[in-house]
C-alpha cells in the first residue's frame, strides 16, 4: 500500500469533513452550501493548511465537468442573440472604462497595493472584474430549476461569451498563441453525428457516465494540446451533443459527480494565500463594485427588449466576481506588474461576492416585487416574443412544467375535461415542440410575479398542477399563489418523502410522490387492461 497517498487522503478527508460542517451551517441560514465551502478554505488557510494534491485534482475535475454540463444545456441560437453577444461586449467595455480609470486614479494617488500599477494593468484588472463565475451561476440556476428559463439561458449565454473573451485575453497577455493544429479543432463539428451515434449506443447506465467523462476530459485535453483554454474544450464538447435528446439524461447522470468534485474548487479558493488587515479591507472595498456591474447589465438587457423582471433575474445571478480575476492577477505577479497580495485581495472579493449574490438570488422574487415600480422604469415598451406576459385563454386547469410527468398529466386532463387545459413551461423549445404536436402550451415562468398579478384580476383557473423540476421551483410557485390568495386547488409533485410535508405547509392541497405512486399507477394500469389475469 502507498502510505503517502493514505496521508494525503486523510488530510483531505479532514478538510472535506469541515467543509460539510460549515456547508451544513450555511444551509441552515438559507445560504447555498458553497458559501460554507469558501469559508472552510479561509479557515484552513488561517491555520496554515495548504491545499492537498487530491483536493486540487477534485477542483480541476469539477470545473471541467461543470462546463461540460453547461454545454449540454446550451443552444447555439442563444449565443447569436444580441441580448447575449452584444450585451456582453458592451458590458465588458463599460466596466473596463469605468473600473480601469478608477483603479488607475488610485494608483496615481499611491494608495497601498494600487501604488505602481500602470494604465495597462489597471485596464486588465478591470477586465477581470467584469466577469461572473460559471460555477456559482450554474449551481444557483440548477438548484432553482431555472437553467432553461429565459433569464437562465441569457445568463449562461453571457457567461459563455465571457469565456470566449477570456481565451482571447490569455492568448494575447501570455503571448500564448494557439498551435497551428488548433484549426483542426473545427473538425469536431462535422463529427457530431459520430458523437451522437456513440451516445445512442451507450445506453442508460454506467457506460453513458463513462462516455460523458471521455467527452469532457478528452475535449479539455484536445484543446489544451492545441494551445486553447481547456475549459472551453469541455464546454464545446457538451455543446456538440446538446441537440441530441439523450443529452439531458447525460447531464443528470453527471450531477452527483460534478457536485462532489466542485467542493474541491470552492475549498481551494480560500486557501490561495495569507490574509492581512490591509489585504482584507481592499478586498472588501472591491465588493460593492459588483452593483455597478449589475446596473450596466440591467440597462443593457432592458434596452434589448427584455422585460425588467427577466433582466433583473439574469442580473442577480451575474452579480458576483469570477476566479478569472485570480488568473489575471497571477499573470501580473508572474510578469512583475503587481505584488503577490493581489491574489488574496481578489480571492476575498470573489468569496464575499458569492455570499452577496447568494443572498440576492435567494430573495430575487421579493426584491422584484418590493421595488417593482423602480424596475419598471427601465422596461422598454417593445418586448421580445418569448418574454411577454401570459394569456391563459379561459383555461380552468393549468399544468406548470411540461416534462414527462407534466405532459402525461396534461394529456390525461385534456382527455377528461377537453380543451379547457393549458400547459405552461419556461423552455421555449419545449413549448414549440408541444405546440407542433397539437397541445395548448404557452411559454411562461411559474415564479413570475407579473404573471400571477395579472391572473389575480380576472381568471378562470380552478386547478393548478405543479409538475416542476425540483422542490424550490414548486415552493416559489406556491408562494406566488398564496400571495394572490388563490382559492382553487393546487396539486404538486414530490420526489422524496420529506418534500411532501413541506409542500403541504406551503399551500398544496394535494401532493403526488412520483416514485411512491408510480408503483400504484403501474398496478392500476395492469388491472385496468387485464383485471382477471386472462392469458
Amino acid at each position: 500500500m502507498d502510505f503517502e497517498w493514505v496521508a494525503i487522503a486523510f488530510g483531505d478527508v479532514a478538510w472535506i469533513s469541515l467543509a460539510f460542517f460549515l456547508g451544513f451551517l450555511a444551509r441552515l441560514i438559507n445560504l447555498p452550501p458553497l458559501v460554507g465551502f469558501l469559508a472552510t478554505g479561509f479557515v484552513l488557510n488561517y491555520f496554515g493548511f495548504a491545499s492537498g494534491e487530491m483536493l486540487q485534482k477534485l477542483a480541476d475535475l469539477g470545473i471541467t465537468l461543470l462546463l461540460f454540463a453547461v454545454g449540454l444545456k446550451l443552444k447555439l441560437k442563444v449565443l447569436i442573440r444580441p441580448q447575449v453577444w452584444l450585451t456582453t461586449t458592451l458590458h465588458i467595455t463599460a466596466v473596463i472604462l469605468v473600473f480601469g480609470v478608477a483603479i488607475f486614479c488610485l494608483a496615481l494617488m499611491n494608495v497601498p497595493l494600487f501604488e505602481g500599477l500602470d494604465l495597462k494593468f489597471s485596464m486588465s484588472l478591470a477586465f477581470a472584474l467584469s466577469f461572473s463565475r460559471n460555477v456559482f451561476v450554474v449551481k444557483s440556476l440548477e438548484e432553482k430549476g431555472q437553467m432553461k428559463s429565459l433569464h437562465g439561458r441569457i445568463a449562461i449565454g453571457i457567461l459563455v461569451m465571457q469565456d470566449l473573451a477570456a481565451v482571447i485575453f490569455l492568448a494575447t497577455s501570455l503571448g500564448k498563441v494557439p498551435s497551428p493544429w488548433a484549426f483542426l479543432l473545427f473538425a469536431l463539428f462535422p463529427l457530431r453525428p459520430v458523437f451522437h451515434y456513440f451516445l445512442k449506443k451507450a445506453g442508460h447506465g454506467e457506460l453513458m457516465i463513462l462516455y460523458s467523462l471521455v467527452l469532457a476530459l478528452g475535449g479539455a485535453e484536445l484543446f489544451e494540446l492545441a494551445g486553447v483554454k481547456d475549459d472551453l474544450g469541455a464546454l464545446i464538447m457538451g455543446l456538440l451533443i446538446s441537440s441530441y435528446p439523450q443529452s439531458n439524461e447525460m447531464a443528470k447522470s453527471l450531477l452527483g459527480f460534478k457536485d462532489l468534485f466542485l467542493v474541491g474548487f470552492f475549498l481551494s479558493i480560500g486557501m490561495s494565500g495569507q490574509l492581512s488587515l490591509e489585504v482584507l479591507l481592499i478586498g472588501l472595498l472591491l465588493v460593492p463594485l459588483i452593483f455597478i456591474k449589475s446596473a450596466f447589465f440591467i440597462i443593457l438587457m432592458t434596452r434589448f427588449k427584455l422585460r425588467s423582471r427577466t433582466s433583473l433575474m439574469a442580473t442577480l445571478n451575474l452579480t458576483n466576481y469570477s476566479e478569472f480575476g485570480l488568473i489575471v492577477a497571477a499573470i501580473g505577479v508572474a510578469n512583475g506588474w503587481i505584488i503577490g497580495e493581489w491574489l488574496i485581495v481578489i480571492a476575498i472579493a470573489l468569496a464575499v461576492s458569492f455570499v452577496v449574490a447568494a443572498s440576492l438570488t435567494a430573495n430575487e422574487d421579493r426584491i422584484y416585487k418590493k421595488f417593482r415600480s423602480f424596475w419598471m422604469k427601465f422596461q422598454s415598451k417593445d418586448r421580445l416574443p418569448d418574454d411577454r406576459l401570459l394569456e391563459t385563454f379561459g383555461a380552468t386547469i393549468a399544468v406548470f412544467g411540461m416534462g414527462r410527468v407534466g405532459t402525461g398529466a396534461y394529456d390525461k386532463m385534456r382527455e377528461l375535461h377537453g380543451e379547457t387545459v393549458v400547459g405552461i413551461d419556461f423552455d421555449s423549445e419545449k413549448v414549440k415542440l408541444h405546440q407542433s404536436l397539437g397541445r395548448k402550451v404557452i411559454h411562461g415562468d411559474p415564479s413570475d410575479a407579473d404573471f400571477w398579478e395579472k391572473i389575480e384580476a380576472a381568471h378562470s383557473i380552478e386547478l393548478v398542477m405543479l409538475a416542476l423540476p425540483n422542490l424550490d421551483a414548486s415552493l416559489h410557485a406556491l408562494g406566488q399563489l398564496m400571495e394572490i390568495s388563490f382559492q382553487g386547488r393546487i396539486a404538486a409533485t414530490a420526489r422524496y418523502p420529506d418534500e411532501v410535508e413541506g409542500l403541504h405547509k406551503a399551500g398544496a392541497t394535494a401532493v403526488f410522490n412520483i416514485y411512491t405512486e408510480a408503483g400504484t399507477g403501474f398496478a392500476d394500469h395492469v388491472m385496468a387492461n387485464d383485471p382477471v389475469g386472462n392469458k
